[in-house]
C-alpha cells in the first residue's frame, strides 16, 4: 500500500501565562490502509480516531510538549497500545498536561520512524520549545514542522517568540536545506512549500518579525483565530 497524508483539524482553548487563546490545530495522520502514525494529536481524540478508523496506530509523535500538541496523545495511543514519542527537553512541558505518565520514546536528532512504505526523519528544530522537532518524509515530499515554521512564517507562542534566534537557526540551518518543493505541514494553518517561504528568510533575520508594524489583522501564526484576540492581549 502507498502511504498518504491526512489532516484532522480540531479547535480548543489554551492558556498561556494566564491568557486564554482559541486555537485551531492540525493533527497529521500518515500511513496506508493498514497502519498509521499520528502527529501532534490535539484534543478531540474521538475525532482523530474516527479518521484513523480500523487502522493500527503504531506511534504518536509530538513535535513539542505544549498542551495543544499532546492533549490527546495518551488516549490516541492507548487504543492500540502505541508508543508516544517526544524530545526529552520537552518533558517539563509534557508534565504540565500529563502529571502521572511519561512518553515512551525520547526522540533524538536524526532518529527514524517507519510506517507503511515510508520513513520519517527527526530534525531538531528548537525555538518555540527547547525540544521542538520537525519530521521530514522525503518519499512524500513533506515536512511536519509543528510550530517552528508555518504558512505565514515562523510560528509564535501566545503572540511571542520564546527564542527567536534559536528558531531562525532551526529554520535556516535545517528546514531551508530541504528541496524547495517540500510541503510544509505545520501544527496550525494551511500548507505551503519551502520554496514559498525561503525568500523571506533574510527579512526575518533582519528584524521584520519583531517590528511593531509587522502585525496585521490576520490570524496569528500560533494558530489563534478568535476574532478580537491580538498579539498583546491587553490591546483594546
Amino acid at each position: 500500500m502507498t502511504a498518504r497524508i491526512e489532516r484532522v483539524v480540531t479547535e480548543g482553548v489554551v492558556d498561556i501565562d494566564g491568557t486564554e487563546y482559541k486555537v485551531e490545530n492540525n493533527t497529521w495522520i500518515i500511513g496506508d490502509d493498514d497502519e498509521v502514525i499520528v502527529i501532534d494529536p490535539a484534543r478531540a481524540a474521538e475525532k482523530i480516531l474516527e479518521q484513523v478508523g480500523e487502522r493500527e496506530v503504531l506511534a504518536v509523535i509530538c513535535t513539542a510538549g505544549l498542551p495543544d500538541h499532546v492533549s490527546a496523545a495518551i488516549e490516541v495511543a492507548s487504543r492500540d497500545e502505541a508508543v508516544v514519542a517526544l524530545h526529552p527537553k520537552d518533558k517539563p512541558l509534557w508534565r504540565e498536561t500529563w502529571r502521572e505518565t511519561w512518553p515512551d520514546i525520547d526522540m533524538e536528532d536524526d532518529g527514524i520512524f517507519g510506517v507503511a512504505d515510508v520513513q520519517l526523519d527527526v530534525m531538531e528544530t528548537p525555538g518555540i520549545s527547547p525540544g521542538g522537532v520537525s519530521l521530514y518524509c522525503e518519499a512524500l515530499g513533506a515536512v511536519f514542522t509543528g510550530k517552528a515554521l508555518q504558512a505565514d512564517g515562523p510560528g509564535k507562542l501566545g503572540g511571542d517568540y520564546p527564542a527567536l534566534a534559536d528558531q531562525l537557526t532551526s529554520i535556516g540551518g535545517r528546514l531551508f536545506t530541504l528541496p524547495a518543493e517540500t510541503r510544509v505541514l505545520a501544527a496550525h494553518g494551511d500548507e505551503v512549500t519551502i520554496g514559498d517561504l525561503e525568500p523571506h528568510f533574510d527579512d526575518w533575520v533582519s528584524g521584520s518579525l519583531t517590528r511593531t508594524d509587522s502585525a496585521d489583522d490576520g490570524p496569528l501564526t500560533d494558530g489563534t483565530r478568535l476574532s478580537g484576540i491580538k498579539l498583546d492581549p491587553d490591546d483594546e
